[in-house]
């Protein structure tokens, strides 16, 4: 935890210079934090939209990054929904069952790009999801997927699949967990700042991550063996809200000036955020991680067991009133048009 530990002193200073002008702003939204202010989604995604904001709106609204969170991870939603904090962001899936219409967004093999995926999510959020109010409480900023995840091991083996078979694993999810379970491996749900304790303390014996997070929360010297799939296995949709009341407090002009760097804009820069941070940890992984990629036969059984995934999210959208096939074809028309660009 020590690299974490270090992360977060590193960000204190990039942290300071964006709130410390908070207070001579006209309207200043306080956005509880629970990652290190290193980490791609502090540094990469929140700093540079609340800079984006504080210049949309002439100074006139600026966003203070709190000092310690509100809340553990599972919580971030309810905190902007009661407005304990205006602003937050979080894992749709650290609260299973809640959110069911984003878990297409999860599913196994849709792209390896995660750009593609979450301006893809954010259109379909806005053409077939939003209406249907998962988000109660909040005006949604924006959506978005991290990279594919992929299975990572601390030394077992990942082929053949039969391998797995009762091994404990890390997961994120109701598609992750639901993924485990098909795979005949036992599923143990953690949020990512626990990982380390996790695997380090042998409570698990693998984890689904994308490639950045292997490296940013100091899994690497844990790591022995990785199994991949074209597309991912699996991906995590992620939530940035507001308050409603706090939104509904500002004023038409800076409501304007928010929405014109939010959502697509903001989906698009998280996207592009997280293929960076990917890009870089897969480079650092090379040579230290021995990586399978699937067979053909693995390939046809992994989609095998991947249809039960498929069918239970089916369920679940569908029991909220959405065409399942309509919106995983729009989703996976929009994202082949983002890789395409």
């Amino acid at each position: 935890m020590n690299r974490i530990m270090s992360h977060l002193t590193l960000g204190a200073i990039a942290l300071a210079a964006l709130t410390g002008s908070a207070a001579a702003q006209e309207t200043t939204l306080r956005l509880s934090n629970w990652l290190p202010a290193s980490h791609a989604i502090v540094k990469d995604i929140v700093m540079p939209w609340a800079e984006q904001v504080e210049e949309a709106t002439d100074g006139r609204v600026a966003v203070q990054i709190l000092d310690a969170p509100l809340g553990p991870p599972p919580a971030h939603f309810d905190l902007a929904a009661t407005g304990a904090s205006d602003l937050t962001f979080g894992v749709h899936g650290y609260t299973p069952g809640r959110f069911a219409l984003t878990d297409i967004a999860e599913l196994p093999f849709l792209t390896p790009s995660a750009e593609a995926l979450s301006v893809g999510l954010w259109r379909l959020h806005e053409s077939m999801l939003a209406e249907q109010n998962e988000h109660a409480g909040v005006k949604v900023l924006g959506l978005w997927g991290h990279g594919p995840g992929h299975l990572f091991t601390t030394g077992g083996d990942v082929t053949p699949l039969s391998e797995l078979e009762g091994s404990k694993v890390r997961v994120a999810g109701a598609v992750t967990n639901q993924l485990a379970t098909e795979m005949g491996m036992v599923p143990l749900q953690a949020p990512s700042p626990q990982t380390y304790e996790v695997l380090s303390g042998g409570v698990a014996d693998s984890i689904f991550f994308p490639y950045e997070s292997i490296l940013f929360f100091n899994l690497d010297s844990l790591i022995e063996k990785g199994f991949r799939v074209p597309g991912g296995l699996y991906n995590v949709s992620f939530f940035f809200v507001m308050n409603e009341g706090k939104w509904d407090s500002l004023s038409e002009e800076n409501q304007a000036a928010i929405d014109s760097v939010s959502g697509e804009a903001l989906a698009r820069m998280a996207g592009q955020a997280w293929d960076a941070v990917d890009a870089e940890g897969l480079a650092a992984l090379e040579g230290s991680v021995e990586f399978h990629d699937a067979t053909d036969e693995e390939m046809e059984e992994i989609r095998a067991e991947a249809q039960a995934i498929y069918d239970t999210v089916r369920e679940k959208v569908e029991a909220k009133g959405v065409d399942f096939d309509a919106a995983l074809q729009m989703l996976e028309n929009e994202t082949a048009k983002v890789a395409a660009e």
